[in-house]
């Protein structure tokens, strides 16, 4: 038997909890819009808008949308957090309408991360 590696371990965690999350709500994926008083101020409500005229236009049920305060990149806000099922979550940053759209038609709908736009892939650990 092959020993694990911290890597492996690391994987596994990451599978195990974004798999999880989505999968007890019973949506295939979730768009996090942070917004603390800083994404406030630098346009958060705007893509939360985007994203809502995005899913109703669309008819897109299995996407679930929520908030959360400051990301703690306040330089780089507007953020915001995908998180595909069995996929580490991407964090994208200095957004606006039309790339949130953008991130929405190519990360959410079709799977594949919009790099130009993302600040981290994967979640924040102590190890």
């Amino acid at each position: 038997m092959t020993k694990l590696t911290i890597e492996d371990l690391k994987r596994i965690k990451e599978e195990v909890r974004s798999s999880t999350s989505l999968r007890e709500g019973g949506f295939r994926a979730k768009i996090t819009i942070h917004m603390g008083t800083c994404g406030i101020a630098a346009g958060a409500r705007k893509l939360m808008s985007a994203v809502m005229k995005e899913i109703e236009e669309k008819k897109t049920q299995d996407v679930m949308v929520t908030t959360s305060g400051c990301a703690g990149l306040c330089s780089r806000e507007p953020m915001a957090t995908v998180e595909i099922l069995s996929q580490p979550s991407v964090k994208y940053c200095d957004l606006n309408e039309d790339k949130i759209r953008e991130i929405f038609l190519r990360h959410v709908v079709n799977g594949e991360v919009v790099e130009s736009y993302a600040l981290a892939k994967g979640s924040e650990a102590t190890y």
